[in-house]
């Protein structure tokens, strides 16, 4: 095999094509030019056909044709989105026959207008024109460019056929480039959204793009397989465009098995579909595809003629006056986009100093307003705020009245109920005396005598509670701490609570703890040791036990007063020092009882800086114990000897 053979194989075509749209279809479009074709329509559903059969068209020829329509119609119509449409029509078709000075002119245009209404997605679709007219051109940095921009924005307008179009067109950048791993990952991320979308032409492009990627990497059994699959779809869609770049591409396919008639009939097909379509580009690389072929197979004639061919569209396309005009249409809407943005900025310069010393003048009257209005918020909120305060002092007052009414009444009503019982015993018992002497009945008159100190003894204790109560409520209640020896203090209570305790035969109980003195008042002490004694006495029942035992814990006396007694309910226990739930409970033997007692020891244990703490079980006793604080000799701290000798 000769030198050229030999390059020939080596050699793998890079072809390009660029998706052109979103909807090509030629069975739409025919169908449309029928419906125009068969009836009267207005100019606006006459704009809407046309600018249809140019969007899914694949003819160049018939895409500028209407295009061309459409912007006559839509400029008569004065409607700017329409006529940013028919340009963008018109750069499709111009760049597919390989004009690409008239390709990027319209393309400016159309971004022109776009930008005119705010439209963001239409100057994007723009942009992703532009990457495509410069990749033809070889021109990969301002390719890369307004690839890049267009991406950006699809992605963030959520635009995904747009995006997996214009990242499909990339790859081809990226594949043109060399850059063979990047073009894999866009064609990948494109056919991602396409399968998605269940879109069969955008399926179809980007499996020809990767088709052309195996075929630079050396695998041309992968590359004629995507190929061809890709010629199958787009045949039923009428798209001869791409089909023509991938035939050209499998004609290097079959050079490299070396089967040149095989290669020669699709190059041939190639060129044929170019010429028929006016594809510039296409005529142009399928042209040197067969002048390399025909040398090869010694057709000298033939080579010479499609040297001849390439050497024509080639030059057509890549010439220096079509570069330079294509600079200068961008150089010119470049500044002419950035001239409109310094007088849009100039405009909105004058405008901002107009607002602004408006502006001025509408805060400086705000102020005053809002300074004098403040003072009348201020003298307002002033009135209402001491009207507030006095309401609340008057509502707690009043709630504070309600509740000491509420205690009252029922505090007296449960005295006039267990006071009744100890006067009513005394009436029974005055009538019996006279019966019981004029009968001269000894024994009856000493139960009498019992009855009657038993009474009186109730009654006593139930009127020294009452004013003991009656005057901590009025804060009269005398409280002068000093040093009290704990053990003396509770002795002498237990000799006062003796005769009860032996009434009811209950063993009572003292032991003698350790001696020490606790800082209190002795009467409050006093009443604190009686009415535990005489509660645990009354909740006791015949034969029962009350112990009453002291100790020294930390810094506190402790009064421990335990019983055998009935106990007290958990649910009780936590009301048992107030007036709250039913207070009225007689004893083991039906002895009266408010529960005043239990409420005094709470407030006398306040007074005098101590707590209380109560352990029950229902049946089985209950244990009261009452911490008070230890008496410190000051002075003797004080006067403690000192070192010296």
């Amino acid at each position: 095999m000769n030198n050229f053979c030999k390059n020939l194989i080596a050699y793998v075509f890079i072809g390009f094509f660029s998706f052109k749209g979103f909807g090509q279809d030629q069975r739409k479009a025919d169908s449309l030019i029928n419906v125009l074709s068969n009836g009267h329509h207005s100019d606006s559903v006459k704009l809407t056909l046309i600018a249809e059969i140019a969007f899914h068209s694949n003819s160049p020829d018939q895409i500028i044709k209407y295009g061309t329509k459409a912007l006559t119609i839509s400029k008569a119509l004065n409607q700017e989105m329409k006529i940013a449409q028919s340009h963008v029509h018109l750069g499709d078709g111009h760049r597919l026959k390989g004009n690409l000075t008239l390709a990027i002119s319209n393309y400016l245009k159309a971004a022109e207008f776009y930008n005119a209404v705010g439209e963001i997605i239409g100057v994007s679709t723009v942009y992703s024109n532009l990457g495509n007219v410069y990749l033809t051109e070889g021109n990969y940095e301002n390719s890369r460019r307004y690839f890049n921009k267009a991406i950006d924005i699809f992605r963030q307008e959520k635009d995904t056929l747009k995006l997996a179009s214009t990242l499909m067109n990339a790859g081809e950048l990226f594949r043109s480039s060399g850059e063979l791993d990047l073009a894999r990952n866009a064609f990948k991320e494109s056919g991602e959204i396409f399968d998605k979308m269940d879109y069969s032409l955008g399926t179809a492009y980007n499996l020809g793009n990767i088709g052309l990627v195996y075929a630079q990497q050396g695998k041309p059994e992968l590359a004629e397989e995507n190929m061809n699959k890709a010629i199958a779809i787009l045949e039923r869609f009428g798209d001869h465009y791409p089909i023509a770049v991938y035939q050209t591409s499998l004609a290097d396919i079959y050079v490299e098995r070396g089967e040149f008639n095989r290669a020669l009939e699709y190059a041939e097909n190639s060129l044929a579909i170019g010429i028929e379509e006016g594809l510039k580009e296409q005529i142009r690389d399928a042209s040197l595809k067969l002048s390399e072929l025909y040398k090869v197979v010694g057709n000298s004639d033939q080579a010479y003629t499609h040297l001849k061919q390439y050497v024509v569209y080639r030059d057509s396309i890549n010439n220096e006056e079509t570069i330079r005009k294509m600079a200068d249409l961008r150089t010119e809407y470049e500044v002419a986009k950035k001239q409109t943005e310094v007088d849009l900025l100039t405009d909105q310069a004058r405008l901002n100093r107009i607002v602004s010393w408006s502006a001025v003048f509408i805060i400086a009257l705000l102020l005053v307003l809002t300074l004098a209005l403040l003072k009348i918020y201020r003298i307002k909120d002033r009135a209402v705020r001491i009207v507030r305060k006095r309401r609340r002092v008057i509502a707690a007052q009043r709630n504070q009245l309600d509740q000491v009414n509420k205690t009252k009444d029922r505090f007296f009503s449960i005295i006039s109920h267990d006071i009744r019982g100890p006067v009513s015993n005394f009436q029974g018992i005055s009538g019996l005396i006279n019966i019981m002497a004029e009968s001269k009945d000894t024994k009856g008159l000493k139960q009498l005598g019992t009855m009657m100190e038993t009474s009186a003894r109730e009654v006593s204790v139930l009127l020294d509670n009452l004013l003991e109560w009656a005057l901590s409520q009025e804060g009269k209640i005398p409280y002068h701490p000093e040093q009290i020896d704990l053990n003396e203090l509770c002795q002498s209570n237990l000799n006062i609570m003796a005769n009860l305790a032996a009434a009811k035969k209950i063993k009572l109980e003292a032991e003698k703890g350790q001696e020490f003195f606790i800082e209190a008042d002795r009467n409050s002490v006093s009443t604190i040791i009686r009415n535990l004694l005489s509660n645990a006495i009354k909740f006791t029942p015949e034969g029962g036990l009350v112990n009453l035992d002291i100790r020294r814990e930390d810094d506190h006396g402790v009064i421990i007063v335990k019983d055998s007694g009935i106990g007290i309910p958990q649910e009780k226990i936590e009301d048992l020092f107030s007036f709250k739930g039913i207070r009225s409970q007689g004893g083991t033997k039906g002895e009266k009882g408010i529960g005043l007692g239990l409420s005094l020891v709470h407030e006398f244990v306040g007074l005098n800086h101590g707590r209380t703490e109560v352990a029950s079980e229902e049946g089985k006793g209950t244990t009261f114990k009452v911490y008070l604080p230890l008496f410190i000799n000051k002075n003797r701290v004080q006067s403690a000897p000192s070192s010296e000798t």
